[in-house]
Protein backbone atom coordinates (compact mmCIF):
# COMPACT_ATOMS: atom_id res chain seq x y z
CA UNK A 1 0.00 0.00 0.00
CA UNK A 2 2.59 2.34 1.01
CA UNK A 3 4.41 1.69 -2.44
CA UNK A 4 1.61 2.28 -4.30
CA UNK A 5 0.72 5.07 -2.41
CA UNK A 6 4.13 6.69 -2.98
CA UNK A 7 4.49 6.17 -6.80
CA UNK A 8 1.16 7.86 -7.24
CA UNK A 9 1.85 11.15 -5.14
CA UNK A 10 5.50 11.13 -7.21
CA UNK A 11 2.81 10.82 -10.39
CA UNK A 12 -0.11 12.96 -9.40
CA UNK A 13 -0.68 14.60 -12.80
CA UNK A 14 -0.41 11.05 -14.85
CA UNK A 15 -2.83 9.37 -11.97
CA UNK A 16 -5.19 12.43 -11.36
CA UNK A 17 -5.62 12.59 -15.69
CA UNK A 18 -6.83 8.61 -15.50
CA UNK A 19 -9.04 9.79 -12.49
CA UNK A 20 -11.00 12.71 -14.43
CA UNK A 21 -11.07 10.39 -17.41
CA UNK A 22 -12.71 7.58 -15.80
CA UNK A 23 -15.10 10.47 -13.74
CA UNK A 24 -16.02 11.82 -17.50
CA UNK A 25 -17.21 8.02 -18.51
CA UNK A 26 -19.24 7.72 -15.39
CA UNK A 27 -21.00 10.85 -15.67
CA UNK A 28 -22.12 10.10 -19.09
CA UNK A 29 -22.78 6.33 -18.16
CA UNK A 30 -25.08 7.24 -15.15
CA UNK A 31 -26.48 10.43 -16.84
CA UNK A 32 -27.45 8.33 -20.31
CA UNK A 33 -28.90 5.98 -17.51
CA UNK A 34 -30.99 8.62 -15.99
CA UNK A 35 -32.21 10.10 -19.48
CA UNK A 36 -33.36 6.33 -20.42
CA UNK A 37 -34.83 5.98 -17.72
CA UNK A 38 -36.93 9.02 -17.60
CA UNK A 39 -37.70 8.82 -21.56
CA UNK A 40 -38.93 5.37 -20.69
CA UNK A 41 -41.31 7.18 -18.12
CA UNK A 42 -42.02 9.83 -19.69
CA UNK A 43 -43.62 7.94 -23.09
CA UNK A 44 -45.55 5.13 -20.89
CA UNK A 45 -45.03 5.38 -17.18
CA UNK A 46 -49.14 6.58 -17.35
CA UNK A 47 -49.71 2.77 -18.29
CA UNK A 48 -47.17 1.39 -15.76
CA UNK A 49 -48.50 3.37 -12.64
CA UNK A 50 -52.37 3.23 -13.40
CA UNK A 51 -54.80 1.31 -11.57
CA UNK A 52 -55.89 -1.30 -13.98
CA UNK A 53 -54.36 -5.17 -13.39
CA UNK A 54 -54.38 -6.07 -17.06
CA UNK A 55 -55.54 -3.33 -20.31
CA UNK A 56 -57.29 -5.26 -23.67
CA UNK A 57 -56.37 -3.77 -26.99
CA UNK A 58 -57.72 -4.15 -30.47
CA UNK A 59 -55.82 -5.80 -32.39
CA UNK A 60 -55.53 -2.96 -34.64
CA UNK A 61 -54.13 -0.54 -32.14
CA UNK A 62 -50.90 -2.61 -32.25
CA UNK A 63 -50.73 -1.79 -27.94
CA UNK A 64 -50.49 2.20 -28.90
CA UNK A 65 -53.73 3.18 -26.01
CA UNK A 66 -54.64 6.34 -29.03
CA UNK A 67 -54.97 3.59 -32.10
CA UNK A 68 -56.83 1.28 -30.16
CA UNK A 69 -60.97 1.34 -30.62
CA UNK A 70 -62.97 -1.28 -28.48
CA UNK A 71 -66.47 -1.73 -30.45
CA UNK A 72 -69.02 -2.56 -28.54
CA UNK A 73 -68.92 -6.57 -29.31
CA UNK A 74 -65.76 -6.34 -28.63
CA UNK A 75 -66.82 -4.66 -25.18
CA UNK A 76 -69.83 -7.59 -24.34
CA UNK A 77 -67.31 -10.41 -24.95
CA UNK A 78 -64.93 -8.85 -22.71
CA UNK A 79 -68.04 -8.28 -19.68
CA UNK A 80 -69.25 -11.47 -20.72
CA UNK A 81 -65.85 -13.39 -19.73
CA UNK A 82 -66.04 -15.75 -16.27
CA UNK A 83 -62.07 -14.69 -16.26
CA UNK A 84 -62.86 -11.19 -15.17
CA UNK A 85 -64.24 -8.99 -11.94
CA UNK A 86 -64.69 -5.39 -13.48
CA UNK A 87 -64.25 -3.76 -16.26
CA UNK A 88 -63.98 -0.20 -17.09
CA UNK A 89 -63.61 2.07 -20.15
CA UNK A 90 -60.09 4.11 -20.70
CA UNK A 91 -60.29 6.38 -23.44
CA UNK A 92 -57.41 8.12 -24.72
CA UNK A 93 -56.42 11.74 -26.68
CA UNK A 94 -53.81 14.19 -27.39
CA UNK A 95 -55.61 17.56 -27.04
CA UNK A 96 -54.15 21.44 -27.67
CA UNK A 97 -54.24 22.50 -23.97
CA UNK A 98 -53.85 26.09 -22.86
CA UNK A 99 -51.83 26.00 -19.20
CA UNK A 100 -50.72 29.96 -17.65
CA UNK A 101 -49.06 31.65 -20.73
CA UNK A 102 -48.35 28.78 -22.98
CA UNK A 103 -49.89 25.90 -24.99
CA UNK A 104 -49.36 21.99 -24.79
CA UNK A 105 -49.66 18.72 -26.50
CA UNK A 106 -51.57 17.14 -23.56
CA UNK A 107 -52.51 13.21 -23.45
CA UNK A 108 -55.80 13.39 -21.73
CA UNK A 109 -56.88 10.00 -20.42
CA UNK A 110 -60.22 9.58 -19.26
CA UNK A 111 -61.84 6.32 -16.70
CA UNK A 112 -64.42 4.93 -15.48
CA UNK A 113 -63.51 2.57 -12.25
CA UNK A 114 -60.13 1.37 -13.14
CA UNK A 115 -57.47 3.15 -15.26
CA UNK A 116 -56.47 6.20 -12.85
CA UNK A 117 -53.26 6.39 -11.24
CA UNK A 118 -52.64 4.07 -8.33
CA UNK A 119 -51.29 6.78 -6.10
CA UNK A 120 -51.56 10.47 -5.60
CA UNK A 121 -47.97 12.11 -4.50
CA UNK A 122 -50.62 15.41 -3.80
CA UNK A 123 -54.09 16.46 -3.40
CA UNK A 124 -57.18 14.31 -4.17
CA UNK A 125 -58.97 12.07 -7.06
CA UNK A 126 -61.26 13.93 -9.06
CA UNK A 127 -65.24 14.00 -7.27
CA UNK A 128 -67.05 16.33 -9.89
CA UNK A 129 -67.07 16.76 -13.79
CA UNK A 130 -63.88 19.04 -14.96
CA UNK A 131 -61.90 17.99 -12.68
CA UNK A 132 -58.33 16.25 -13.29
CA UNK A 133 -55.52 14.45 -11.94
CA UNK A 134 -51.84 15.73 -13.56
CA UNK A 135 -48.34 14.93 -13.26
CA UNK A 136 -46.10 16.38 -10.70
CA UNK A 137 -43.08 16.74 -13.91
CA UNK A 138 -45.81 19.13 -15.49
CA UNK A 139 -46.35 21.06 -12.10
CA UNK A 140 -43.72 23.95 -13.40
CA UNK A 141 -45.86 24.45 -16.80
CA UNK A 142 -48.78 25.47 -15.21
CA UNK A 143 -49.98 21.84 -14.04
CA UNK A 144 -50.37 22.25 -10.40
CA UNK A 145 -52.91 21.81 -7.57
CA UNK A 146 -55.34 24.60 -8.12
CA UNK A 147 -54.52 25.47 -11.74
CA UNK A 148 -57.25 25.75 -14.35
CA UNK A 149 -56.30 24.91 -17.96
CA UNK A 150 -58.32 24.87 -20.90
CA UNK A 151 -58.88 22.17 -24.04
CA UNK A 152 -58.33 24.11 -27.31
CA UNK A 153 -60.58 24.37 -29.15
CA UNK A 154 -63.70 24.22 -27.62
CA UNK A 155 -63.18 25.78 -24.43
CA UNK A 156 -63.33 22.83 -21.82
CA UNK A 157 -62.22 23.96 -18.48
CA UNK A 158 -60.13 20.70 -16.56
CA UNK A 159 -59.03 21.79 -13.12
CA UNK A 160 -56.04 19.95 -11.30
CA UNK A 161 -57.42 18.79 -8.02
CA UNK A 162 -54.41 15.95 -7.68
CA UNK A 163 -50.90 15.10 -9.14
CA UNK A 164 -49.45 11.89 -9.43
CA UNK A 165 -45.90 10.52 -10.12
CA UNK A 166 -44.31 9.02 -13.35
CA UNK A 167 -47.78 9.04 -15.29
CA UNK A 168 -46.82 11.06 -18.05
CA UNK A 169 -47.91 9.25 -21.70
CA UNK A 170 -45.85 10.19 -25.14
CA UNK A 171 -43.44 12.20 -23.34
CA UNK A 172 -45.26 15.44 -22.65
CA UNK A 173 -47.79 16.35 -20.27
CA UNK A 174 -50.50 13.69 -18.77
CA UNK A 175 -54.23 14.88 -17.62
CA UNK A 176 -56.64 11.95 -15.93
CA UNK A 177 -60.03 12.41 -15.86
CA UNK A 178 -63.36 10.92 -15.28
CA UNK A 179 -64.83 9.02 -18.58
CA UNK A 180 -67.87 11.60 -18.55
CA UNK A 181 -65.08 14.50 -18.55
CA UNK A 182 -63.06 12.73 -21.20
CA UNK A 183 -65.75 12.45 -23.63
CA UNK A 184 -67.24 16.14 -22.69
CA UNK A 185 -63.80 17.12 -23.85
CA UNK A 186 -63.94 15.02 -26.75
CA UNK A 187 -67.11 16.46 -27.89
CA UNK A 188 -66.08 20.09 -27.31
CA UNK A 189 -62.72 20.14 -29.76
CA UNK A 190 -64.98 18.11 -32.45
CA UNK A 191 -68.93 18.93 -31.77
CA UNK A 192 -69.78 17.03 -34.85
CA UNK A 193 -68.27 13.51 -34.22
CA UNK A 194 -70.03 10.61 -32.90
CA UNK A 195 -69.95 9.61 -29.20
CA UNK A 196 -66.33 8.10 -28.57
CA UNK A 197 -65.66 4.50 -28.26
CA UNK A 198 -63.30 4.02 -25.29
CA UNK A 199 -59.70 3.49 -26.47
CA UNK A 200 -58.86 0.62 -24.10
CA UNK A 201 -60.65 -1.89 -21.70
CA UNK A 202 -59.00 -1.35 -17.83
CA UNK A 203 -59.71 -5.34 -16.28
CA UNK A 204 -59.34 -7.08 -12.94
CA UNK A 205 -59.26 -10.51 -12.60
CA UNK A 206 -62.43 -12.48 -11.55
CA UNK A 207 -61.53 -14.69 -7.95
CA UNK A 208 -59.38 -17.08 -8.60
CA UNK A 209 -57.78 -15.95 -11.50
CA UNK A 210 -54.20 -14.61 -11.41
CA UNK A 211 -53.54 -11.56 -14.20
CA UNK A 212 -51.69 -14.09 -16.32
CA UNK A 213 -55.12 -16.61 -16.43
CA UNK A 214 -57.27 -13.78 -17.53
CA UNK A 215 -55.38 -12.23 -20.42
CA UNK A 216 -55.05 -15.72 -21.78
CA UNK A 217 -58.85 -16.24 -21.08
CA UNK A 218 -59.48 -12.75 -23.17
CA UNK A 219 -56.99 -13.88 -25.54
CA UNK A 220 -58.78 -16.53 -26.52
CA UNK A 221 -62.01 -14.79 -26.93
CA UNK A 222 -61.56 -13.32 -29.97
CA UNK A 223 -58.97 -12.74 -32.64
CA UNK A 224 -59.74 -8.80 -32.42
CA UNK A 225 -58.49 -8.65 -28.86
CA UNK A 226 -55.24 -7.75 -27.24
CA UNK A 227 -55.02 -8.38 -23.86
CA UNK A 228 -51.61 -7.80 -21.72
CA UNK A 229 -50.90 -7.36 -17.96
CA UNK A 230 -49.89 -3.68 -17.27
CA UNK A 231 -46.38 -4.28 -17.20
CA UNK A 232 -46.14 -5.95 -20.31
CA UNK A 233 -48.27 -3.44 -22.12
CA UNK A 234 -45.75 -0.90 -20.96
CA UNK A 235 -43.01 -2.74 -22.08
CA UNK A 236 -44.21 -3.35 -25.26
CA UNK A 237 -45.82 -0.72 -26.08
CA UNK A 238 -44.50 0.83 -29.79
CA UNK A 239 -41.09 2.32 -29.38
CA UNK A 240 -39.95 1.28 -25.79
CA UNK A 241 -37.75 -2.01 -27.16
CA UNK A 242 -36.09 0.59 -29.51
CA UNK A 243 -35.82 3.00 -27.07
CA UNK A 244 -34.09 -0.19 -24.80
CA UNK A 245 -31.88 -1.13 -27.55
CA UNK A 246 -30.29 1.96 -28.94
CA UNK A 247 -29.06 2.75 -25.03
CA UNK A 248 -28.29 -0.38 -24.63
CA UNK A 249 -25.42 -0.53 -26.94
CA UNK A 250 -24.24 2.90 -25.56
CA UNK A 251 -23.65 0.90 -22.70
CA UNK A 252 -22.17 -1.69 -23.56
CA UNK A 253 -19.53 0.55 -25.17
CA UNK A 254 -18.86 2.51 -22.04
CA UNK A 255 -18.13 -1.13 -20.78
CA UNK A 256 -15.88 -2.09 -22.54
CA UNK A 257 -13.68 1.98 -22.63
CA UNK A 258 -13.33 2.05 -19.34
CA UNK A 259 -11.36 -1.70 -18.39
CA UNK A 260 -9.61 -0.84 -21.91
CA UNK A 261 -8.62 2.51 -20.67
CA UNK A 262 -7.66 1.32 -16.94
CA UNK A 263 -5.94 -1.96 -18.26
CA UNK A 264 -3.77 -0.03 -21.09
CA UNK A 265 -3.03 2.65 -18.28
CA UNK A 266 -1.40 -0.12 -16.31
CA UNK A 267 0.11 -1.87 -19.15
CA UNK A 268 1.96 1.09 -20.25
CA UNK A 269 2.72 2.05 -16.58
CA UNK A 270 4.26 -1.64 -16.05
CA UNK A 271 6.65 -1.26 -19.49
CA UNK A 272 7.78 2.28 -18.27
CA UNK A 273 8.72 1.25 -15.27
CA UNK A 274 10.04 -1.92 -16.04
CA UNK A 275 13.46 -1.52 -14.74
CA UNK A 276 12.74 -0.43 -11.51
CA UNK A 277 10.06 -3.50 -11.32
CA UNK A 278 13.27 -5.47 -12.20
CA UNK A 279 14.77 -4.13 -9.34
CA UNK A 280 12.90 -4.20 -6.63
CA UNK A 281 12.18 -8.21 -7.62
CA UNK A 282 16.25 -8.41 -7.66
CA UNK A 283 16.27 -7.15 -3.81
CA UNK A 284 13.60 -9.49 -2.68
CA UNK A 285 10.43 -7.96 -3.40
CA UNK A 286 8.28 -10.28 -3.50
CA UNK A 287 5.87 -10.49 -6.82
CA UNK A 288 2.84 -10.86 -4.76
CA UNK A 289 3.75 -7.21 -3.02
CA UNK A 290 4.14 -5.63 -6.55
CA UNK A 291 0.76 -7.11 -7.68
CA UNK A 292 -1.01 -6.06 -4.85
CA UNK A 293 0.39 -2.52 -5.20
CA UNK A 294 -0.65 -2.33 -8.49
CA UNK A 295 -4.49 -3.68 -8.39
CA UNK A 296 -4.68 -1.70 -5.04
CA UNK A 297 -3.65 1.27 -7.35
CA UNK A 298 -6.11 0.48 -9.37
CA UNK A 299 -9.29 0.39 -6.92
CA UNK A 300 -8.19 3.61 -5.70
CA UNK A 301 -8.41 4.86 -9.34
CA UNK A 302 -12.02 3.56 -10.44
CA UNK A 303 -13.42 3.95 -7.05
CA UNK A 304 -12.01 7.94 -6.85
CA UNK A 305 -12.72 8.39 -10.80
CA UNK A 306 -16.74 6.86 -9.95
CA UNK A 307 -16.81 8.81 -7.05
CA UNK A 308 -15.98 12.15 -8.65
CA UNK A 309 -18.22 11.06 -11.71
CA UNK A 310 -21.26 10.62 -9.22
CA UNK A 311 -20.66 13.96 -7.69
CA UNK A 312 -20.90 15.44 -10.94
CA UNK A 313 -23.70 13.31 -12.07
CA UNK A 314 -25.76 14.17 -8.93
CA UNK A 315 -26.93 17.65 -9.54
CA UNK A 316 -27.47 17.17 -13.07
CA UNK A 317 -30.16 13.70 -11.79
CA UNK A 318 -32.10 16.93 -10.12
CA UNK A 319 -33.17 18.86 -13.61
CA UNK A 320 -35.72 18.52 -16.00
CA UNK A 321 -34.65 17.67 -20.17
CA UNK A 322 -37.30 19.05 -21.99
CA UNK A 323 -40.64 16.88 -21.20
CA UNK A 324 -38.25 14.48 -19.56
CA UNK A 325 -37.92 14.74 -15.29
CA UNK A 326 -34.41 13.17 -14.66
CA UNK A 327 -33.96 11.94 -11.34
CA UNK A 328 -30.87 9.97 -9.23
CA UNK A 329 -30.88 6.09 -9.94
CA UNK A 330 -29.54 4.66 -6.78
CA UNK A 331 -29.82 1.26 -8.02
CA UNK A 332 -27.87 2.02 -10.95
CA UNK A 333 -25.18 4.20 -8.93
CA UNK A 334 -24.42 0.90 -7.16
CA UNK A 335 -24.57 -1.51 -9.92
CA UNK A 336 -22.50 0.23 -12.26
CA UNK A 337 -19.93 0.78 -9.64
CA UNK A 338 -19.80 -3.15 -8.78
CA UNK A 339 -19.70 -3.77 -12.47
CA UNK A 340 -17.17 -0.88 -13.33
CA UNK A 341 -14.76 -1.77 -10.48
CA UNK A 342 -14.63 -5.26 -11.24
CA UNK A 343 -13.95 -4.69 -15.26
CA UNK A 344 -11.61 -1.77 -13.90
CA UNK A 345 -9.91 -3.92 -11.69
CA UNK A 346 -9.55 -6.89 -13.74
CA UNK A 347 -8.36 -5.39 -16.65
CA UNK A 348 -5.61 -4.42 -14.68
CA UNK A 349 -4.95 -7.96 -14.21
CA UNK A 350 -2.98 -7.88 -17.81
CA UNK A 351 -0.33 -5.57 -16.18
CA UNK A 352 0.32 -7.89 -13.61
CA UNK A 353 0.93 -11.08 -15.15
CA UNK A 354 3.33 -8.94 -16.80
CA UNK A 355 5.06 -8.18 -13.08
CA UNK A 356 4.57 -11.27 -11.97
CA UNK A 357 6.70 -12.85 -15.32
CA UNK A 358 9.39 -10.67 -13.98
CA UNK A 359 12.91 -12.87 -13.39
CA UNK A 360 15.14 -11.44 -10.61
CA UNK A 361 18.03 -12.50 -12.51
CA UNK A 362 17.70 -9.55 -15.50
CA UNK A 363 18.40 -6.89 -13.16
CA UNK A 364 22.03 -8.49 -13.30
CA UNK A 365 21.81 -9.31 -17.14
CA UNK A 366 20.38 -5.44 -18.48
CA UNK A 367 17.05 -7.57 -19.15
CA UNK A 368 14.63 -4.58 -18.89
CA UNK A 369 16.77 -1.60 -17.96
Amino acid sequence: MFLALREMHRAKVRFGLLIVAIALLVFLILFQQSLQNGLLTSFVGGIRNQSAPVLVYSTDGQRFIQGSIITPDLEAEVRASGAVDEVSRIGQGTFTVAAGAETFDTSIVGYESLGAPERLSAGRAPNAPGEAIGADADIDQGFAIGDVVTVIPGGATLTIVGVATDVQLNAGPTLFVDYATYLEVVASVNPDAQTALPSVLGVSPAPGFSAADTTAALNALSPDLDALIRAEAADLAPGVDQIRQSFQIIFALYAIVVPCVTGLFFLIITFQKAAALTLLRALGAPARRLVSSLLFQAVLIVGGGYALGTALYYPVSQQRLGGIALRFETASVLGWAIALMVLGVGSSLIAARRVLRIDPVDATTGVGQ
